[in-house]
């Protein structure tokens, strides 16, 4: 069985997740792509030609402080994140810092309880990019996104978020990367300590075949001009540098790395 816990340095990386989506044709959710081309990922496609995508957070434990990054999708019908992370030993009111890499809906389905209309992180100070903010903001962009309505308009109201910049440190342990494409002000996370290093990938990649096929785009890039030069470069890094990376849509854990094996890259699961 998978570990879902790991140390960076003196940083504690605790893997938990709100569920998985339904399952669905991954041609659909990357245009550019062929069945066939997915059907060299049996490991992630099944019997019927389809995908499933987790929607996966993780727990950092830094400098004395809990942060939780990314809030998962929680629906009407629910979602498992805050018990999730019960069962594996971070209660939600222990929460100090709930960074949000970007403000999609699978990103920020917990920031408010649907159930009590308050928030799901009562003692959390809820952090986002400033740039991500400001284009969810915009009049004609909100009238549509009823997430954001839901699940960070009452943060701002509460005066419970508070906005960074590039290069911002959550801990001295814990830097922001700027990523844009996906979303304009889509923000990851390097984890550095005792000289050890880990990437919070965010959505700058969604599936372990983008390791190989890094061009797809999938449909929810805003910016897919940008998100594609911000993909290669940033796993072109991780490949190079070998870091431990953490990707939430990825199977889970999620834990891996980004390696050339027989002249193709792929991602190897630990």
């Amino acid at each position: 069985m998978a570990e879902h816990k790991i140390s960076v340095g003196n940083v504690e990386v605790l893997s938990v997740k709100d569920g998985f989506s339904a399952k669905r044709d991954p041609t659909a959710t990357f245009p550019e792509s062929a069945i066939d081309q997915w059907r060299e990922y049996p490991e992630i496609l099944d019997e019927n030609d389809q995908v499933q995508s987790r929607y996966g957070s993780v727990v950092l434990r830094s400098e004395g402080k809990l942060i939780l990054v990314d809030t998962g999708m929680q629906t009407a019908t629910g979602g498992d994140l805050l018990n999730d992370m019960r069962v594996k030993g971070a209660a939600p009111e222990d929460i100090d810092i709930v960074f949000l890499t970007h403000l999609h809906p699978d990103h920020v389905g917990w920031n408010i309880d649907l159930s009590s209309g308050k928030p799901a992180f009562p003692n959390a100070r809820y952090i986002a990019p400033r740039s991500d903010y400001e284009y969810w903001m915009q009049p004609d962009v909100l009238a549509a996104a009823e997430h954001v309505q839901l699940h960070v308009v009452p943060l701002t109201e509460l005066k419970l978020i508070d906005l960074f910049d590039e290069d911002y440190k959550v801990t001295d342990e814990l830097i922001t990367v700027s990523t844009p494409g996906h979303t304009p002000g889509h923000t990851s996370l390097m984890i550095a300590s005792a000289g050890e290093r880990a990437f919070v990938l965010g959505d700058v990649a969604h599936s372990p075949a983008q390791a190989h096929y890094t061009d797809w785009n999938p449909m929810f890039d805003i910016q897919p001009d940008i998100s594609r030069p911000t993909r290669h470069r940033v796993i072109d890094m991780l490949e190079s540098e070998g870091t431990l990376v953490s990707a939430g849509h990825f199977p889970d854990p999620g834990f891996g790395h980004f390696v050339k094996l027989e002249g193709r890259r792929i991602w190897q699961g630990v």
